[in-house]
């Protein structure tokens, strides 16, 4: 407001120039012009001040500054409320994911340790069957032995009966063997 009254008190020193012309000079007529502006905005103006217009204008500026800080508070307690959502879904497929590696270590071992099992029992009844083979096999040639050392046996006694054994003898044994067995019969 001082500013505006000491361009009046300045205008009030100049001055006055007899007659009416044209002003070439350019910095006098800005000053004209714009105190010429200056009275009719106070004198129109009245009710309106320019510090209130300013007032206001910063006002709304304000306010638009802090709502734009609110929403930007908003959006990053969103942001943030999404990033820990994230996160947590994060540290559950973690888990899972590592659930899954233990679970799948823990089942190749079964499998490893079923199949080592079961080739273990295969083995058992191979070893078995082997051994049963084995003896089988043993046994029968045990009793292919059997069967020539007892044919040559008697082929060896046949030989030694017939060369030995003449008709009386022959006759002499059969006839006692009917006696053993008339006397068995005869206790019956």
């Amino acid at each position: 407001m001082k500013n505006i009254t000491h361009s009046f008190v300045f205008l009030a020193h100049w001055p006055f120039a007899g007659s009416f012309g044209l002003n070439t000079d350019i910095l006098a007529t800005n000053l004209i012009n714009l105190t010429v502006v200056v009275g009719v905005l106070i004198f129109f103006g009245k009710g309106v001040c320019a510090s209130c217009l300013l007032k206001d204008l910063l006002d709304n500026r304000k306010q638009r500054i802090l709502s734009t800080i609110r929403n930007s508070e908003e959006l990053r307690r969103g942001t943030l409320e999404q990033l820990e959502k994230a996160r947590i879904r994060l540290q559950k497929v973690e888990l899972e994911a590592d659930e899954y590696r233990m679970n799948g270590y823990s089942e190749i071992e079964r499998e490893k340790e079923n199949l080592i099992n079961a080739t273990s029992i295969s083995l058992e009844q191979l070893e078995k069957s082997k051994n049963e083979t084995l003896y089988f096999e043993k046994q029968r040639a045990m009793n292919q032995v059997r069967q020539r050392v007892f044919q040559q046996a008697v082929q060896g006694a046949l030989g030694t009966l017939n060369s030995c054994l003449n008709t009386e003898l022959h006759f002499r044994t059969i006839r006692a063997n009917i006696g053993i067995l008339g006397a068995i019969e005869w206790k019956r």
